[in-house]
C-alpha cells in the first residue's frame, strides 16, 4: 500500500530523515519508535505531504505521491493526526468532525451522517454537542482521531495519540485503535509507550538519528541489541525477558 524508497529530508545542515526505505502492506498495523529527535514526526510530515523530501520517492497504492500537497494526498485516502491536537475550539465536536468529512463529501447531509458514525466509533457520542475547547485531553485525542477518520482514510498515521493519558484513558485509546484497525484501516502508529506498542503493533520500525536502525516483530525488536542500546535500555530488556 505504501512504499518509501530512500526518503531523505533536510533542514539546512540538519538531516532529519536519512535514506529511509519502508514497505507497508494493506491491513497492517505498523509501529514506529525511537528517541525524541529521531525523525519520526518529520517522516510522517513527509509521507503526508506537509514536507517535500530532498531525495527519494513515496508511492501510495502504486501512485507516486512525492511532492503532492497534503490536501491532495488526504483525498487519495492517506491521512494523519497531529501530536499537538488543535481542534476548532469554538465549534462543537460534531462540527469539527463534519469539517473532516467535507474533504471527501460534498453534501452536508452525508457529511453529518458520516460525522455521527465516526463520533459513535470513537466513543464521543455524549460529547457531540460540546465545544471542542471544553474537552479534557483524553477526549481531544479521540476527537483528533475522529476528525482524521471522517476523511475516510485507507491509511491513517497516528502521531502519539496516547501521550499524556492515565492508565484508564490509555486502555480506552488502545481499544479505539483496535476498533479502527478492525474497520479495515491500515495504521502506522508513532508511540513512546512500549507496553502499548507491544500490544498493538504487528511490526515495529525503529528510527535513530533519522535512519532506520531496526525492523521486525515486537518480540524481535525488544531483543535487538541495537534497539536496547539506543532506546529501550537494559532495564526494559530484563523486565520483558
Amino acid at each position: 500500500m505504501l512504499q518509501l524508497e530512500g526518503v531523505t529530508k533536510r533542514f539546512g545542515g540538519l538531516t532529519a530523515v536519512r535514506n529511509v526505505t519502508l514497505d507497508v502492506q494493506a491491513g497492517e498495523l505498523l509501529g514506529i519508535i525511537g528517541p525524541n529527535g529521531a525523525g519520526k514526526t518529520t517522516l510522517f510530515n513527509v509521507i503526508s505531504g506537509f514536507y517535500r523530501p530532498e531525495e527519494g520517492r513515496i508511492r501510495f497504492d502504486g501512485r507516486d505521491v512525492t511532492g503532492l500537497s497534503a490536501h491532495a494526498i488526504a483525498r487519495l485516502g492517506l491521512t494523519r493526526t497531529f501530536q499537538i491536537v488543535k481542534p476548532f475550539g469554538n465549534l462543537s465536536v460534531s462540527d469539527n468532525v463534519m469539517i473532516g468529512a467535507l474533504t471527501r463529501l460534498s453534501s452536508i447531509r452525508e457529511a453529518r451522517a458520516e460525522a455521527e458514525r465516526v463520533i459513535a466509533l470513537c466513543g464521543l457520542g455524549p460529547h457531540a454537542h460540546a465545544r471542542a475547547k471544553a474537552l479534557p485531553i483524553a477526549l481531544r485525542k479521540r476527537l483528533e482521531v475522529a476528525r482524521a477518520l471522517a476523511t475516510r482514510p485507507r491509511l491513517l498515521l497516528l502521531d502519539e495519540v496516547m501521550a499524556g493519558l492515565n492508565p484508564s484513558e490509555l486502555a480506552g485509546i488502545i481499544e479505539l485503535i483496535r476498533r479502527v484497525h478492525d474497520e479495515g484501516v491500515t495504521l502506522i502508529v508513532i508511540e513512546h509507550i512500549m507496553a502499548a506498542m507491544m500490544r498493538l503493533a504487528q511490526r515495529i520500525v525503529m528510527l535513530h538519528h533519522g535512519e532506520k536502525l531496526a525492523e521486525g516483530a515486537p518480540g524481535e525488536i525488544t531483543r535487538d541489541r541495537r534497539v536496547i542500546d539506543a532506546y529501550l535500555g537494559e532495564e526494559f530488556n530484563l523486565a520483558e525477558a
